[in-house]
C-alpha cells in the first residue's frame, strides 16, 4: 500500500464490520460475520494496515472500543484499527432494513422481488451516509487518504466527502449487481444516487456489463459527457472512471487451512454428527435471502430424486443457510418456504435409514464451512442473480484433491470466469436436476480436469490481485 499512497492513510467503510464483539455464555468473544465480501476486504486490510469505519451491531461492541470508539483487530494479531460508528434503533430500521435493502438491494437484483421506496427511510438514509462521512473528515483531520467505499449502504458518502475534502482520492466498490437504465428509472431518488456516486474518482462493479448498465443509467438520467473509449464520465466537471474488478478470495489461505489438523478432524466429527455415511455429499452454503435461489435449489433435489430414484441412500444434501435481515417480511417469507420445501422433499424420498436434505438454519464458523468444503464431492451455487459469488470460489480454493463439481448459476459474475463448472438456470428445474445427475456421474479423469482449470484461475485472480488493481487504476488517475 505504501508503494501507491506514500503519505496517505487507507480508510474502508462499509456497513458491516469485519469482527463482531458478543457475548457468549457469560465471555465477550470476536466472532466474523457470514458473508464473503466483508471477509475478502479483511484480508486486503490485514495486509495494508489502515483505519476501517462500520457500524458497531454487537452486543458487546461498546466494551472493547477505546475512548476514540476504536480497536485493534484481529485480536489475536492486531494488523489494523476497526472504527466503530454508532447507530440509533431508528437508523438501522430506516437506513439498513429501510433504503438499502427494500428499495435498493431489489432495485438491483433481478429476483422479481418488488421495490419499496419510503420517503422516511430516505431521509435516514441521507442522515446516516452524513453521519459516517461527518466521522471520516473529523478523522482526517484535513489530510488527503485513500478512502475505499464499499457496497450499495453508501451511494451518497462518495460526495459528502467530496464536498469537505476536494482532494481525497475515493473509490467505492459496489458488491452487488447494477440494473439496466429501465430497472433504475423506478427509482424516484435516483438522481442524487447517481450524483452521489459520481462523487467517486473510481466505480468498480465485478463485471464489464454492470459497469455498462451503469453509464448508460448516468447517460440517460443525468447530463453529463461520456468517454466510451476510456469509459469514463464528467459531471460537473468531476471526471469519474468506471472499471470492472472481479472480486476473489485469498486462494493460498484457504488451500492451506483446508488441510490443517483441527479442519481435517472437525470434518470427521461432522461427518459422524449428521450421519454422512453414503457416497456422494453436496452441499451449498449462503445467507437466507430470495436472491440466493435456495426454494429453487431443493425443488431440483425434488425432481432429481423423483427422475432418478437409484439414487436414493446414495447422496446428501446439505444445506446451509444462515439467518439474514428477518424484520423484513419477504425474508421471514423465503425462510418459512425453505421449511415447507425441507420437509416435503424429506418426506416424500426419505427411507428408514435415510434422510435426503439435511437443513442447518445458523451462521457457520469458517472451520465448520472448509470441513464442509472437504466432505463435499459437490457443491452448488445457484442465486437467481448475484455480482459475484465468493463460495464458489472458497470451494474450488478448498479442493486441493481436485475431488469436487461445482454446479454454478450462470446469473452470478462469477459464471463468467468459470466457464469449466456446470453452469445452470436455476429457474430450469429440469436442467438443474439433470446437472446434479451429471456431477454425481462424472468420471474421474473430467473431474479433475474441470477443477485443475477452475483453481489455477482463482490462484491467479485472488483478493489481492483484486485490491491491487483498484489501487493500481486509482493512482494512474
Amino acid at each position: 500500500m505504501e508503494d501507491f499512497f506514500p503519505n496517505k492513510p487507507l480508510v474502508v467503510v462499509s456497513n458491516r464490520e469485519p469482527y463482531i464483539h458478543n457475548r457468549v455464555n457469560g465471555q465477550i468473544q470476536a466472532m466474523r460475520p457470514a458473508g464473503g465480501a466483508a471477509n475478502a476486504v479483511d484480508s486486503v486490510v490485514r495486509a495494508c494496515g489502515g483505519i476501517w469505519f462500520a457500524h458497531g451491531s454487537g452486543d458487546a461492541d461498546r466494551e472493547v472500543v477505546d475512548k476514540n470508539d476504536c480497536v485493534q483487530v484481529p485480536e489475536e494479531n492486531p494488523e489494523y484499527t476497526l472504527k466503530r460508528i454508532w447507530l440509533t434503533q431508528e437508523e438501522v430500521k430506516g437506513y439498513y432494513y429501510g433504503f438499502a435493502n427494500k428499495a435498493l438491494w431489489p432495485l438491483c437484483h433481478l429476483a422479481y422481488a418488488k421495490p419499496s421506496f419510503e420517503e422516511k427511510e430516505w431521509r435516514i438514509y441521507q442522515k446516516v451516509n452524513r453521519k459516517f462521512a461527518d466521522a471520516i473528515i473529523k478523522y482526517l483531520d484535513g489530510r488527503d487518504a485513500f478512502v475505499w467505499i464499499q457496497d450499495y449502504h453508501f451511494a451518497l458518502l462518495p460526495r459528502y466527502l467530496r464536498e469537505a475534502n476536494p482532494n481525497l482520492s475515493i473509490a467505492q466498490f459496489w458488491h452487488i449487481p447494477w440494473p439496466s437504465p429501465e430497472q433504475f428509472r423506478i427509482c424516484p431518488k435516483g438522481e442524487e444516487i447517481l450524483q452521489g456516486l459520481l462523487g467517486n474518482d473510481l466505480m468498480g462493479f465485478h463485471i464489464v456489463y454492470h459497469c455498462n448498465n451503469f453509464i448508460h443509467t448516468v447517460n440517460s438520467v443525468l447530463e453529463s459527457r461520456v468517454d466510451w473509449e476510456k469509459n469514463t464520465m464528467i459531471f460537473q466537471g468531476k471526471e469519474t472512471l468506471v472499471r470492472a474488478f472481479p472480486i476473489s478470495v485469498d486462494f493460498e489461505a484457504i488451500s492451506g487451512d483446508t488441510d490443517k489438523e483441527d479442519v481435517v478432524n472437525l470434518s470427521k466429527e461432522m461427518k459422524k454428527e449428521y450421519r454422512l455415511d453414503c457416497p456422494n455429499i453436496v452441499f451449498g452454503v449462503d445467507r437466507i435471502d430470495y436472491s440466493k435461489g435456495i426454494p429453487e435449489r431443493l425443488m431440483a433435489i425434488d425432481r432429481f430424486l423423483e427422475s432418478h430414484p437409484a439414487f436414493k441412500e446414495k447422496v446428501i444434501f446439505v444445506v446451509a443457510g444462515a439467518p439474514s435481515r428477518m424484520k423484513l417480511a419477504i425474508y421471514r417469507n423465503v425462510n418459512r418456504e425453505i421449511d415447507r420445501l425441507v420437509e416435503e422433499v424429506n418426506q416424500k424420498h426419505k427411507t428408514k435409514n435415510w434422510c435426503p436434505v439435511i437443513f442447518i438454519r445458523r451462521t457457520l464458523t469458517r472451520t465448520e464451512i472448509l470441513a464442509f468444503y472437504r466432505l463435499a464431492n459437490v457443491c452448488i451455487v445457484s442465486p437467481l442473480h448475484d455480482g459475484m459469488n465468493i463460495v464458489a470460489k472458497e470451494y474450488v480454493s478448498a479442493k486441493n484433491d481436485l475431488n469436487g463439481v461445482l454446479i454454478l448459476s450462470k446469473f452470478t459474475g462469477v459464471a463468467r470466469e468459470y466457464k469449466r463448472a456446470l453452469q445452470i438456470n436455476p429457474f430450469d428445474v429440469d436442467q438443474f436436476a439433470n446437472s446434479i445427475k451429471v456431477a454425481l456421474e462424472m468420471d474421474e479423469k473430467e473431474k479433475h480436469s474441470r477443477m485443475r482449470e477452475l483453481r489455477k484461475i482463482t490462484r491467479s485472480n485472488n483478493v489481492y490481485h483484486w485490491a491491487l488493481s483498484i489501487m493500481q487504476q486509482l493512482v494512474t488517475l
